[in-house]
C-alpha cells in the first residue's frame, strides 16, 4: 500500500486511542468486535466509538471483516502508529516521497523541524506471497496470517537497527540508526546510490577486495550479512585531494566508499547454516563483478574456515552474542529466520505471484508488475529525495 499521511494531523485523540487498541488486541487475536474494543479502549462514549470505527476503515487504517464480524489492524494503521510515534518524540516532522521499493520495505524521504533528511524504512512482511500460501499458515504465528505479517515485520526493524546500532560502534560503513519504532527504522540519509547502478568501474579489482574485506570484518565480529550483494550496497564518491608540493598543483581524486545497508537477514557465524550464507555472499560479489565488469580475482578466497578462525581475533567484539544479550532474542530470530527461508523456498519454486488474502489486498496489487531490480531496489536514500516534503502537523 501507499504511505498517505494526509489524514494523519486530522485524527482526534480518541481515533488514535481506538488505533492504539485494535493493536494492542491484535496481539491476543486477529479480529475485535465494537464492544471489546470499546470495552478495552476505555472511552466513555460507545456512540463515538461506533462513528470513529467506520471513519478509521474508510481511512484504511483498519480493516473491517464481515466472517467473523469485527475490525482489525492495517499495514496502513500500523505506518501511522509508527509516524504518530516519531512525531511525539519531535523526530520526523514532514514526509516526501517513497524513494525506494524494495520486496518487503518502503524507503521513505522524511525531515525533522530543522529540515535535516533523514530515510524511514517500513519492513512490510508478507507483501510478497504464492499460489500456496494458504498451505503455507501452519509456520505463522497464533495462525493468524495478516496479523503475523505484521508481527514479523516489527521483529525485522527490531533486529535492523540493534545490528546496525552495534556495526556503527565498532566503525561499519553502515547509515546512522536514529530510532526504531514498530516496524519502522528512522536512520540517516546516504547521499549515494546502489552498486548496481555504477556501470563502469575504473579499478575494479580495488572496490572488490573491499567488499570481500568487509565481509571478513564482519566474520572476524562474529556476523554474516546474508544477503550481501549489489543492491544492499550503497556507493559514496568521496572527493581526496592529494598535496604534490610547493609549486605544484593539488591533484583531486574520486574514491568510492562502500556503505552497506539492510540487515533483517544477518546471521551468526556459528548458525548451522553459517558456510552456506557466508559463502553465497561471497559468491555473489564475484560473479557480479565478473558479469558486470569483467573482473575476476585471481585469489579463490576468502573461505568460510579462514573466517571462522578470525573470530573476535585482535580483541573484535562478538556483535551477534551482543544482539542477543540486547534485547533481539535467539527465538526472536529464529522466527524471522524461518520466514526469510520461507521466501527464498517459494522464490526459487513458484512460477508466480499472487495477492494474499485476509489483510490488505492491495500490498500486493501495486508491486506483482515490478521488474526484479526495482522490487530489490532497497535504497537507504538518495540524492534526489530532496522533494517537498508534507507536515505530519500544522
Amino acid at each position: 500500500m501507499k504511505l498517505d499521511v494526509s489524514n494523519l494531523r486530522y485524527l482526534s485523540s480518541d481515533e488514535w486511542r481506538l488505533l492504539s487498541t485494535v493493536e494492542h488486541l491484535s496481539k491476543h487475536g486477529e479480529i475485535h468486535d465494537t464492544p471489546k474494543i470499546a470495552k478495552a479502549s476505555r472511552i466513555k462514549s460507545t456512540s463515538w466509538i461506533e462513528d470513529y470505527l467506520p471513519k478509521l476503515c474508510q481511512l484504511k487504517l483498519l480493516n473491517y471483516s464481515h466472517d467473523p464480524r469485527g475490525y482489525k489492524l492495517s499495514y496502513g494503521g500500523l505506518d501511522y502508529l509508527a509516524l504518530h510515534a516519531h512525531e511525539k518524540s519531535n523526530l520526523v516532522y514532514g514526509v516526501g516521497n517513497v524513494i525506494g521499493k524494495g520486496k518487503e520495505s518502503d524507503i521513505i524521504a522524511v525531515s525533522d523541524k530543522e529540515g535535516k533528511q533523514m530515510v524511514l524504512k517500513l519492513h512490510r512482511l508478507g507483501r510478497i506471497s504464492f499460489r500456496d500460501v494458504k498451505q503455507k499458515r501452519n509456520y505463522v504465528r497464533r495462525g493468524q496470517y495478516a496479523q503475523s505479517w505484521m508481527h514479523l515485520s516489527c521483529l525485522a526493524a527490531q533486529k535492523e537497527f540493534i545490528f546496525m546500532e552495534k556495526l556503527r560502534e565498532v566503525g561499519f560503513p553502515v547509515p546512522i540508526p536514529h530510532a526504531r519504532n514498530r516496524h519502522s527504522v528512522l536512520m540517516e540519509m546516504i547521499d549515494g546510490y546502489p552498486l548496481r547502478q555504477l556501470v563502469e568501474l575504473a579499478e575494479p579489482a580495488e572496490l572488490y577486495a573491499e567488499l570481500m574485506e568487509l565481509i571478513m570484518r564482519l566474520a572476524q565480529h562474529g556476523l554474516i550479512h546474508g544477503d550481501f550483494n549489489e543492491f544492499n550496497i550503497m556507493i559514496v564518491e568521496q572527493k581526496i585531494v592529494s598535496d604534490k608540493g610547493k609549486g605544484k598543483e593539488d591533484q583531486e581524486e574520486i574514491k568510492l566508499v562502500p556503505i552497506v545497508i539492510d540487515f533483517p537477514q544477518m546471521v551468526s557465524m556459528l548458525h548451522s547454516d553459517a558456510q552456506y550464507y557466508f559463502e553465497r555472499d561471497v559468491e555473489c560479489i564475484r560473479k557480479y563483478f565478473n558479469k558486470r565488469y569483467g573482473f575476476t580475482s585471481d585469489d579463490p578466497g576468502p573461505f568460510f574456515k579462514d573466517a571462522k578462525n578470525s573470530m573476535g581475533r585482535d580483541g573484535a567484539r562478538l556483535l551477534d552474542v551482543e544482539a542477543f544479550a540486547s534485547g533481539f532474542s535467539r527465538k526472536e530470530a529464529r522466527e524471522l529466520e524461518e520466514y526469510i527461508k520461507r521466501i527464498e523456498t517459494d522464490a526459487n519454486g513458484a512460477d508466480s505471484m499472487q495477492e494474499s488474502d485476509g489483510d490488505e489486498g492491495t500490498e500486493l496489487e501495486e508491486n506483482e508488475g515490478l521488474e526484479e531490480e526495482k522490487r530489490h531496489d532497497i535504497r537507504a536514500g538518495i540524492s534526489s529525495a530532496e522533494t517537498e516534503q508534507q507536515p505530519v502537523q500544522q
